[in-house]
């Protein structure tokens, strides 16, 4: 059985970090692991509190995981420069496997889950280890500073997070605007300079919760069974895809990921 592990906080409702998280990697059919950074109390339409876990705790959750042989790892929420700290020293020797990061920053709600004091040490410490980084569009215009408009711009960014030490990046598109062409565009770019687009199909009234959570885990799930990173991507996309095209009929605004549609995906195509 092969294992990964989720740092990440806990969203009440179910739909987003550490619960969608470990979702995949059961629906990928890996066994998932878990060390709790935090939580949020969060309906359907805005986190109404949220709750950091000691450092000290985190670190002894961390301690109590090298006791099993777990393959790959991906971080969520990690909201304070001694949490990002404490993360980077306890995965810097490989002890975990292949870093997934998935930068936490900012919610659909507008939520910021970053203090503005941990930001240095996100771009300092944690984008160096990182095997694969997932930003979506905001996030990644932030991390870089740059403005994304154009195809180039987006080689650019991808290029310019390589440079501060990530092996792989996937900036995820922006949603369409009314008029746009009713499609998001993601890039790619691998460690030996490779990049591709994943196209998928926008569907607009779909409002979900937890697709990058769970695209960054099956891209985690998928490095702890031995995948390329390639073939880890471009199979965490899909799986998102599904997951969103069969949403399920919980809560008044954003509704979580699908999971078992993404896991009857992987089940056809890997027949």
């Amino acid at each position: 059985m092969n294992e990964a592990l989720t740092i990440a906080g806990l969203d009440s409702n179910g739909s987003a970090g550490m619960s969608a998280d470990l979702h995949s990697f059961f629906a990928d059919h890996v066994y998932g692991h878990s060390v709790l950074t935090g939580a949020v109390a969060e309906n359907a339409t805005r986190i109404t509190a949220e709750q950091g876990m000691p450092v000290s705790f985190i670190q002894q959750q961390l301690l109590a995981q090298r006791d099993f042989p777990i393959r790959a790892v991906k971080t969520g929420m990690l909201a304070t420069s001694e949490v990002i700290k404490t993360v980077v020293d306890n995965c810097a020797d490989g002890q975990f496997g292949p870093l997934v990061v998935d930068p936490v920053i900012v919610t659909k709600q507008g939520d910021r889950l970053l203090a503005d004091d941990a930001f240095s040490s996100f771009c300092d410490l944690l984008i160096p280890s990182a095997t694969v980084i997932t930003p979506n569009f905001a996030e990644a215009q932030e991390l870089t500073g740059q403005t994304l408009t154009t195809p180039r711009s987006f080689l650019n960014a991808a290029r310019q997070l390589q440079r501060q030490g990530a092996q792989n990046v996937v900036i995820k598109g922006q949603h369409p605007q009314h008029g746009q062409d009713r499609r998001i565009t993601t890039l790619v770019l691998l460690a030996d300079g490779q990049s591709f687009w994943l196209k998928n199909r926008f569907m607009p009234g779909k409002k979900v919760n937890g697709a990058g959570d769970t695209f960054s885990a099956i891209i985690a799930a998928e490095l702890a069974k031995g995948s390329e990173v390639r073939h880890a991507i471009v199979k965490a996309n899909d799986f998102v895809a599904a997951a969103i095209d069969h949403p399920l009929n919980i809560g008044k605004a954003f509704m979580p990921l699908n999971h078992w549609a993404g896991q009857n995906w992987l089940f056809r195509n890997e027949q």
